[in-house]
């Protein structure tokens, strides 16, 4: 089967470019599933039901997220009863959401599981005890397992990479906004890559107005950030996979058809 990935959605203009290049993307790849990361997806921090609903809307499948996930307390009882939006499974129990799904595509349970990185980041628990754990409950629930690992620091992701090699069919990085240049299938059949990037404006800072992140580095002073616009590209990854592992994982790179 294939799997289309897509890096943090920055925003409306995120969320309007993913609109319009998903048709070119799924008559060139032929996908089967499509997963996102929407954690910026509303206002460029955090998610709501209607962003949510929006990325839905394009042709998405399953949502995750990440430390922002809880910007907007509007979403809480959302993301409860959401069963295709996820937040990362290491937070608190007690928090809203889950940390894991299982979907039906082209005839396969797909796993789906969300992480945050614990370094440089709050989590409850660590990343690492927290998979094998889960990995133990899909055991015979899920055919193949796609991992979002959304953390700081690109030693924590590669070491998670080489943790699930062999059990999982991908570990996709998220949460820098920056397309890594090391996609690759490790030796145990597991696609990997250290971050996906992120969909939306390459005309800013990581999805920030320019002038507005120039303004806090120079000044070291507190600037309201608002989300940028200018040359809105879609990054993400197309796994193909056998069985429960990968044969190949490709990145995109694209700027969106607006």
């Amino acid at each position: 089967m294939r799997i289309l990935f897509i890096g943090d959605i920055v925003g409306s203009p995120g969320r309007a470019g993913l609109a319009a290049a998903m048709p070119a993307l799924r008559e060139r790849h032929a996908l089967d599933l499509v997963i996102a990361n929407g954690e910026n997806s509303a206002g460029g921090l955090g998610i709501t039901e209607r962003t949510a609903r929006a990325l839905f809307d394009t042709g998405v499948d399953v949502i995750t997220t990440g430390n922002h996930v809880y910007r907007h307390r509007e979403a809480y009882e959302f993301l409860d009863r959401a069963d295709r939006v996820l937040r990362p499974a290491n937070y608190l129990a007690g928090n809203p959401g889950r940390g894991w799904t299982v979907v039906p595509a082209a005839d396969r349970r797909v796993g789906v599981i969300n992480l945050s990185g614990s370094v440089h980041l709050d989590a409850a628990r660590s990343p690492f005890i927290e998979v094998d754990a889960i990995l133990d409950r899909l055991e015979g629930e899920a055919d193949l397992v796609v991992v979002d690992f959304h953390a700081e620091v690109t030693s924590e992701k590669v070491a998670m990479g080489w943790h699930l090699d062999g059990r999982v069919a991908a570990c996709l990085g998220t949460h820098t906004h920056v397309p890594t240049a090391d996609a690759r299938v490790l030796p145990g059949g597991t696609a990997f890559i250290t971050d996906v990037g992120m969909t939306g404006s390459r005309g800013g800072v990581i999805g920030v107005r320019r002038e507005q992140a120039l303004e806090a580095f120079r000044t070291q002073m507190p600037v309201r950030f608002e989300t940028a616009d200018e040359d809105v590209w879609v990054n993400g990854v197309v796994v193909a996979t056998r069985d429960h592992l990968a044969e190949s994982i490709e990145q995109v790179l694209m700027p969106a058809p607006l």
